[in-house]
């Protein structure tokens, strides 16, 4: 991916005129939205309004399920994601992605850490030592490292579902991405595996651009600077989440963040 593209880089993420159809249904209809770095932006709205389908724009995730078209601008990080010569790889390499349920790669703990970095590194390249360091720095970065440091050669699948989940965060981080995307990362955790995962996303604010889908309405009260309320494809209102919630512009974010709509 270029930065010579002409976008704000005031802005991590940008949308003009975005619209998606699967087959003949239209999923996305004119969204325009900014998203800023440095923050956490949660997608808030009732099922199938179009949030997830949204998120896997930003990577291009949606191509993978067939009988899509997209149409409209998608800048990411400054570059129009959907222009024919972006590379994917490169794209997802900068734009990482952490799914509804964890998703750890059925072999070791540390074969997950270093996956991203196999993938994407000539054969042989990295040594061994430098691999090791990675490690560490990325278990310690998501707080497992405490925990697993005696146990990088088990098979990642073992690990209880927040640890998983932690995984698949720290599998991102040695690709150094700039936005993390994350699709209801805690909808199959307990309250407090949620609360930690919470704490680590606030962490991890710090260095990255992280948007979030979420079903969750004190998780997006708790977790995020900014919410954009979606509505049957469009979006309804992007604010600061102090606003989305309490003083609300459309009466139909009133309705849903009370809990009168979806």
């Amino acid at each position: 991916m270029s930065d010579s593209a002409a976008g704000d880089q005031s802005y991590s993420i940008e949308t003009h005129g975005l619209c998606l159809w699967y087959g003949d249904f239209q999923a996305l209809k004119d969204v325009r939205v900014r998203i800023r770095p440095g923050i956490i932006t949660s997608l808030i709205g009732p099922s199938g309004c179009g949030k997830t389908t949204l998120l896997r724009c930003f990577n291009r995730i949606n191509e993978r399920y067939g009988n899509v078209t997209t149409t409209g601008e998608v800048l990411v990080l400054g570059t129009d994601v959907y222009r024919p010569e972006i590379s994917l790889l490169e794209l997802r390499h900068r734009v990482g992605m952490v799914f509804q349920r964890p998703n750890p790669l059925p072999v070791s703990i540390y074969e997950n850490v270093v996956f991203g970095l196999r993938v994407h590194s000539p054969r042989g390249s990295i040594p061994r030592a430098e691999m090791d360091r990675t490690v560490e720095e990325a278990l310690r970065e998501v707080l497992l490292w405490a925990d697993l440091k005696d146990r990088l050669r088990d098979r990642a699948t073992g690990l209880q579902l927040e640890q998983q989940q932690k995984l698949c965060i720290a599998r991102l981080l040695p690709l150094k991405p700039e936005v993390i995307l994350m699709d209801e990362p805690c909808s199959a955790l307990d309250a407090e595996s949620t609360r930690r995962i919470e704490e680590l996303m606030a962490r991890l604010r710090e260095r990255y651009t992280i948007v979030i889908v979420t079903h969750n309405m004190a998780q997006a009260r708790r977790a995020s600077d900014e919410c954009l309320y979606m509505l049957l494809g469009e979006i309804v209102e992007h604010a600061s989440t102090e606003k989305i919630f309490f003083q609300p512009q459309d009466p139909r974010t009133e309705a849903y963040v009370e809990g009168r709509y979806g």
